[in-house]
């Protein structure tokens, strides 16, 4: 047996026409409930959970419109179905106004236009609260990518600050060797001249203008590119003693590999000129 998953609640004082409420709709897929008036309806609501109310105008004590303002204001999800004579039409017309109501049948009602409506109304319920579902989805996921954003954004800060810091750095670093009095040269694997500070550059003035992706072999009698290689593979510190090619000038060069994620990349070269 398939479980019921709705629940309509029909509110009357006539106890007849509650029973012929009971026959019409007593085959439709939803739970039916019933009670005789206002009071009795709201005890009911607050012990279930119903869908749909249809309830009867005209009632001692409570009638169907100021019962509709309760609900509307108690359990604004449930939609209020009212059944009332002609002379009451103008009353009820207010009320679906102010949003009390959600539909009208006139008595005596269509046995088939009323089972009809009450099977549209509970769609409209599933509809409104499908709806109602996806918003609250769409806000949570709305609120997830703001926080996921935030988070990139912050994240993007941070690693900006540290590529600044350390461009910095570079910036620094490259500046210091620059100024060092200490002439220094940066040789590639492929013995390619790639740095030369201010004090080098001088140096090498006296021998010939530095050309940058020159090879250094070019600059020095007496340095080899197999010496220069097995000092880049070996990781080992290297000393030996050259002589400019374009002059008698004899220098003591100290040979110093690259290790970490540059090792077997180059080595750096300090240049210290010897008297003859």
């Amino acid at each position: 047996m398939q479980a019921l998953t709705h629940t309509v609640l029909c509110v009357d004082d006539e106890k007849n026409i509650l029973n012929a409420l009971k026959r019409l709709l007593r085959k439709e897929a939803y739970r039916l409930l019933t009670c005789t008036s206002g009071q009795e309806a709201l005890t009911v609501l607050a012990e279930n959970d119903v869908h749909v109310v249809i309830s009867d105008q005209r009632m001692p004590e409570m009638n169907g419109t100021e019962l509709f303002s309760q609900i509307k204001v108690l359990y604004p999800h449930i939609l209020r179905i009212i059944l009332t004579g002609y002379t009451d039409v103008d009353t009820i017309t207010n009320s679906i106004n102010e949003g009390h109501i959600y539909k009208f049948f006139l008595k005596p009602w269509n046995d088939q236009h009323l089972t009809l409506e009450i099977r549209q109304a509970l769609e409209q319920y599933d509809l409104i609260q499908d709806n109602k579902r996806l918003y609250e989805m769409a806000l949570q996921t709305n609120e997830e990518l703001k926080a996921i954003n935030e988070k990139l954004e912050s994240i993007v800060e941070e690693r900006t600050q540290v590529l600044e810091m350390q461009n910095r750095a570079l910036q620094l670093s490259q500046a210091m060797l620059e100024d060092l009095p200490s002439p220094i040269v940066g040789v590639s694997s492929e013995m390619m001249i790639v740095f030369a500070n201010r004090a080098a550059q001088k140096q090498f003035h006296a021998e010939q203008t530095i050309d940058f992706g020159s090879s250094i072999i070019e600059y020095f009698d007496g340095l080899s590119a197999d010496e220069l290689q097995q000092t880049i593979t070996s990781l080992e510190k290297r000393q030996i003693r050259v002589q400019g090619k374009r002059s008698a000038q004899a220098y003591h060069l100290q040979l110093i590999p690259l290790t970490g994620r540059f090792s077997n990349s180059g080595v750096i070269i300090t240049m210290l000129p010897q008297a003859g």
